[in-house]
C-alpha cells in the first residue's frame, strides 16, 4: 500500500470540512490530516485539533486572537499555530501536503484555492467562488500544475459521466436541482427565512440553503461547470429532480446519455475526490436500484427563478460580472436572513448592482478583491434603499 494522502481541511469547522474528517476517520490507513483551517469558530476547530493532532492550525478571522492563540495551543501544544488574515494561505504555503480540501464558505476561498494549485498540491473544491469569481486564474494556474477535483455532487457526477471525454464530444451536460425548500411555495417571495432554510433534501449552510431555494446556486454551478469542463453555455442545462438520485447527465454527440446516480450524501463526492483514481468502499450505504424507477426531470419554469437568470446573464458576461454577482448575493442573502428585506428583493438587489457594473476582464487576485468590496458596498446601500 502506498503512504497516506497528507490532507488540508479548510473550513474544518464548516459541513464539508466535518464530512470530510468523517471520510478520513474511515479511512485512517489512507489519510494523515496535517493540517486544520477555519474562519472565526474557535470552539469546534480546538475540538478537532484536540482529536485529530494536526500539525498546523489556521484561524483567519478569530474575534480575539491572543485568545485564539492561547486557546488553541492548548488544544495541541505541538501544533504550529497561525491567527489572522493571511493565516489559510500560509497553512498552506508551509504545510507539506498532498490533498487540500478547499471548504472555506464565500470569496475568501478564492486565494486559498490559488495558492494551492500554485503549490502543485490536488485542490478537492467545494467552494464555488473560487471558479465562480476566479475562473480565468485557476484555469491559468492549472496549466503550471496542481490539479483540481470538484467536491460538489453535481460537478463530481459530471466528471464521472464525462469519463476524460474532451467537451468537442459534449452534446449537453445537464445539472440536477432537487427544488429547494420552496419548489411548492406558493407565493416564493414572501416566504420565511424558517421556510426557506427547511431544505428538504441536503443539510447546508444557510447561504447555500437559501441559494438552493432561488435556484441562484444552481446558476453558479453551470458557471462552474463551464469552467471546469470547457463547456459552451448554450450546451450547458439544468433540470429540477425532486428526488436527488441522479445528479448530472452527459449527451454525448453519438446520441449516448450517460447518468450518475447516488444517494444524497455529501461524504461520496468528498471521498471521491480524495481518493482519485481510484474507488474505495465508503460509509455512505448504496443506492438500490430500485428507487431509480420512475424518476421526474421537469424544465425549469421560464421566470420562475429570476435570481439563476441572473446568474447565467453575469455567467455569459464573464470577466468581472461573476464576482459582483456572487458579493451582490452574498449581502443581499444576509440581508434577507436578517429580516432587513424580503426574499423576492434579493434577486432583486443582485439585478441593480450588476447593472451598475462596467465588465472588465479578470487580471488578477488583488483587482477581484477590489471589485468584490465595491460591489458588496453598493449591495448594502441598495438593501438600505429598498
Amino acid at each position: 500500500m502506498t503512504s497516506a494522502r497528507r490532507v488540508v481541511v479548510l473550513g474544518a469547522s464548516g459541513s464539508i470540512g466535518t464530512q470530510t474528517l468523517e471520510v478520513c476517520a474511515h479511512h485512517p490507513e489512507r489519510f494523515d490530516v496535517v493540517g486544520l483551517g477555519a474562519g472565526r469558530s474557535l470552539e469546534a476547530l480546538c475540538e478537532a485539533v484536540r482529536r485529530l493532532r494536526p500539525a498546523l492550525v489556521a484561524l483567519e478571522d478569530p474575534a480575539d486572537a491572543g485568545r485564539a492563540r492561547n486557546a488553541l495551543a492548548d488544544a495541541a501544544p505541538e501544533a504550529r499555530i497561525l491567527v489572522g488574515s493571511g493565516a489559510t494561505r500560509r497553512l498552506i504555503r508551509e504545510s507539506d501536503i498532498d490533498v487540500v480540501v478547499n471548504g472555506i464558505v464565500g470569496a475568501a476561498g478564492l486565494a486559498a484555492s490559488l495558492e494551492t494549485l500554485r503549490k502543485g498540491a490536488r485542490l478537492a473544491l467545494a467552494n464555488k467562488e473560487t471558479l465562480v469569481v476566479g475562473g480565468p486564474l485557476v484555469r491559468a494556474a492549472l496549466a503550471k500544475g496542481g490539479e483540481l477535483l470538484p467536491i460538489d455532487s453535481e460537478h463530481s457526477a459530471a466528471l464521472q459521466c464525462l469519463g476524460g471525454r474532451p467537451a468537442t464530444e459534449v452534446s449537453r451536460l445537464t445539472l440536477t436541482a432537487s427544488g429547494g425548500a420552496l419548489r411548492d411555495h406558493p407565493d416564493w417571495r414572501h416566504a420565511t427565512p424558517s421556510e426557506v432554510l427547511a431544505h428538504p433534501v441536503w443539510e447546508m449552510g444557510r447561504r447555500i440553503t437559501v441559494d438552493s431555494a432561488l435556484l441562484f446556486n444552481k446558476g453558479l454551478e453551470l458557471i462552474e461547470a463551464h469552467w471546469l469542463f470547457g463547456i459552451p453555455y448554450p450546451r450547458l442545462a439544468a433540470v429540477l429532480h425532486r428526488e436527488a438520485r441522479v445528479h448530472a447527465l452527459v449527451e454525448f454527440c453519438d446520441g449516448a446519455l450517460v447518468a450518475q446516480a447516488a444517494a444524497a450524501d455529501m461524504r461520496l463526492p468528498i471521498q471521491w475526490a480524495l481518493s482519485w483514481p481510484e474507488r474505495w468502499p465508503s460509509p455512505v450505504r448504496p443506492l438500490p436500484a430500485l428507487p431509480l424507477a420512475g424518476l421526474a426531470f421537469e424544465p425549469l419554469e421560464p421566470g420562475r427563478f429570476p435570481a439563476f437568470d441572473l446568474a447565467l446573464e453575469a455567467g455569459r458576461a464573464a470577466g468581472t460580472a461573476p464576482c459582483v454577482l456572487n458579493a451582490a448575493d452574498e449581502v443581499a442573502v444576509e440581508a434577507f436572513l436578517a429580516g432587513a428585506i424580503g426574499l423576492g428583493q434579493v434577486p432583486e438587489v443582485v439585478a441593480r448592482v450588476l447593472e451598475s457594473h462596467p465588465v472588465a476582464a479578470v487580471e488578477s487576485l488583488e483587482q477581484l478583491e477590489e471589485v468584490d468590496a465595491r460591489a458588496r458596498d453598493l449591495a448594502r446601500q441598495q438593501v438600505v434603499r429598498v
